[in-house]
């Protein structure tokens, strides 16, 4: 998230009230203005209210936007005072300014963030890498690169999640001073700014196109990543050059309200995130118009010139940070509630206003060479240890620090994918981690069915063949009613994260696994199939209904319609059913896990902030795409659908924890947990047995 250094006169107090300036056109190049850091504390104020809670302010994450068009702007004006010699001068003063400004309050964050993080989240590795990543300004490559939606309940409880934007920052700053040198402009050459603007016009030109284009396709690489990210601070760049080549545009938007303008930006972050695209584009557009508007001698100056406004946009930097981390401890004890929220209000002021007094202005102000040595040598070790703490805590078995009980879960069976697991009395055991069937390449022939199979494949004249990956591996306790009731022998292997079909790619790191099981696994076990047996595919088919339908998503869905299509064809001609579990609950994007799920004793009352899965109404609408595929399948007869839904939702609303107080979900993958696969066994009994339809 982008906050420029403020360049102050000599002298100025940063907290006083700071006289009224002119307008913009004859304010000197670099001077301080305050009304800039008033349109901070307006943006940090807007993303604190969204994150407390989205319905409050449904567009209030745009300040970050806001925050993006401001840094363009300020470090363009600030940069072009900066005479230098060299490039090596240039972009080692450059750095070394960022580097004061951003780095020591950020590696305290971490460092304490960390510790919290472990005192109450039972499996914080992966995690613990974001933050690492967030202290070498790649967080947002990260969060891309794991498809964290930035808008899913589960970014709540990623205490790191709002460092994505400082990846943003860190990743333009590595492009824009050369930029700037290169054209010229850093140069001071005559045709400097000309040059400079004829090269960022078109960049911010394609970064805003192909913003556009991925927020449809691929939301998360339009919002996490620089490229699509360039052009909200080249506006801000565009902005202050265009005011140097043509005062005439500068003096027409002076015309405009400010407080006109504060009001649309107002009513833009009011409108549903459903309007996302609209709203950046809109919200970029006002920040730029806000700047060039907000003047002296109108109220709207005086209400952001204002001493205590200014100062928290002055702090802006240590609101942000830090109130995500009040906010996330919030919400893994005591929750946020109304009642709650003025304590909360005043813990993300007082651990603000202690990152800016305590570590933020002492670096910043050091001007003797010997405090900037100590400053020097203090960043570093700081820096350092943050690096360190992290790394440490990840490898040295973090569990330790938590503070929370354990969840009791069921020790046996499908509780481990690599278990074994016998049904007391019956023929035949399923191997665990021999029916994983995955292969590096080199893997020769399948194993023989019946090392997976529970009942008597060879004597048993009604077969069941589950496949699909680890998702099928986790039901193996459902069909014990099924083998010794119905007489049923039920064979179970899966593939690390196969797909659900073999007509959708796969792109995880067992894609080649995967293409074994499709390829030479499956076909050597459906031909040990005979007419009137049943295949049964187990997969987590949630992750074909994201929240936001896009491109990706429906092409995977046609995919999906396809090869279902094409399996079971294939499996008619030899009289046999095919049947396919339709999805669960949205319990991954959650990212909750059985231990985070249950009552703690640090949470004093029900804690509905933790572990929330998309209530049944929503998740059935995200889901309709995929049940209008299955209806049609079934109309004629190429599948029949096995539907759990109700199972591990039995209310209206979804959660980890069953209506009769059992865990549903072993992990933060939504892989049922035993208890759960037991109170869905007679519906999947019912459905294998019923007669077959069209």
């Amino acid at each position: 998230m982008p906050w420029e250094n403020q360049k102050k006169k000599k002298g100025m107090p940063s907290v006083s009230v700071i006289s009224p300036l002119p307008p913009i056109a004859s304010v000197a190049k670099g001077s301080y203005r305050p009304e800039i850091d008033g349109i901070r504390a307006l943006a940090v104020v807007f993303v604190i209210i969204n994150h407390f809670n989205k319905e409050l302010l449904p567009g209030g994450y745009l300040g970050v936007d806001m925050f993006f068009v401001i840094s363009g702007y300020v470090i363009t004006s600030s940069l072009s005072q900066k005479a230098s010699k060299s490039l090596i001068e240039f972009t080692g003063g450059f750095y070394k300014r960022r580097i004061r400004r951003l780095v020591p309050a950020l590696a305290l964050f971490v460092m304490a963030t960390s510790i919290f993080l472990c005192l109450f989240n039972p499996e914080p590795r992966a995690l613990l890498d974001l933050a690492i990543n967030s202290l070498v300004g790649s967080s947002n490559i990260s969060l891309y690169q794991s498809s964290t939606n930035y808008f899913a309940q589960s970014t709540q409880l990623n205490p790191f999640t709002h460092t994505w934007s400082l990846g943003v920052e860190e990743q333009f700053y590595l492009v824009f001073p050369f930029l700037l040198w290169f054209t010229g402009y850093a140069k001071k050459r005559k045709n400097g700014e000309r040059n400079l603007l004829f090269v960022i016009v078109p960049l911010a030109a394609l970064s805003a196109i192909g913003f556009m284009v991925l927020y449809q396709a691929n939301q998360s690489a339009s919002y996490y990543l620089m490229p699509t990210r360039f052009w909200e601070l080249a506006t801000g760049c565009i902005l202050y050059l265009g005011f140097q080549k043509r005062s005439s545009i500068e003096k027409r938007l002076e015309r405009i309200s400010p407080a006109l303008a504060m009001a649309l930006i107002v009513a833009v972050m009011s409108l549903p995130a459903s309007h996302g695209l609209v709203a950046t584009f809109l919200i970029v557009v006002l920040t730029s118009v806000l700047i060039a508007c907000l003047k002296r001698g109108t109220g709207a100056y005086e209400v952001m010139t204002n001493h205590v406004v200014v100062y928290i946009g002055l702090m802006s930097y240590s609101l942000y940070l830090w109130h995500w981390t009040i906010l996330y401890v919030s919400r893994m004890t005591v929750g946020i509630h109304w009642w709650t929220a003025p304590g909360q209000i005043l813990l993300i002021l007082l651990f603000g206003m202690g990152s800016y007094e305590l570590v933020e202005k002492p670096f910043r102000a050091a001007r003797s060479p010997r405090y900037k040595l100590i400053s020097i040598l203090a960043g570093f070790g700081l820096f350092s240890f943050s690096l360190l703490l992290p790394v440490y805590l990840k490898n040295q078995n973090p569990n330790h620090l938590f503070l929370g009980a354990r969840a009791k879960l069921k020790k046996s069976g499908a509780q481990s994918l690599t278990s074994t697991y016998k049904i007391p009395g019956i023929p035949g055991t399923w191997a665990g981690d021999d029916c994983v069937l995955s292969s590096n390449g080199e893997v020769g022939s399948p194993l023989g069915i019946r090392n997976c199979t529970l009942g008597d494949f060879d004597r048993s004249s009604k077969r069941v063949l589950v496949i699909g990956n680890s998702f099928s591996a986790a039901f193996v306790e459902a069909f014990d009613e099924l083998v010794k009731r119905d007489g049923y022998a039920v064979t179970l292997t899966s593939s690390w994260d196969a797909s659900p079909v073999r007509e959708i790619p796969n792109t995880s790191p067992w894609s080649k696994a995967s293409d074994y099981y499709w390829d030479s696994v499956l076909p050597a076990l459906f031909q040990q199939l005979g007419p009137g047996d049943i295949v049964f595919a187990i997969n987590d088919l949630s992750t074909l209904s994201p929240e936001k339908s896009t491109a990706q998503s429906r092409l995977k869905l046609l995919q999906l319609e396809a090869g279902i299509k094409n399996l079971s064809r294939d499996l008619r001609r030899r009289g046999i059913r095919l049947y396919f579990m339709n999805a669960l609950p949205f319990a991954r994007e959650a990212e909750c896990s059985p231990d985070m799920a249950i009552r703690q004793w640090y949470e004093p009352w029900e804690n509905l902030s933790k572990c929330r899965i998309p209530g049944k109404a929503e998740s059935r609408l995200r889901q309709s795409d995929l049940n209008s595929i299955f209806h049609r399948l079934e109309e004629v007869g190429a599948v029949n659908v096995v539907d759990l839904f109700d199972v591990f939702c039995p209310g209206e609303t979804c959660g980890y924890i069953g209506n009769d107080g059992s865990i549903l979900y072993r992990d933060e993958w939504s892989h049922p947990s035993v208890e759960g696969v037991r109170l869905s066994a007679e519906t999947i009994r019912s459905a294998l047995t019923k007669s077959p339809g069209r």
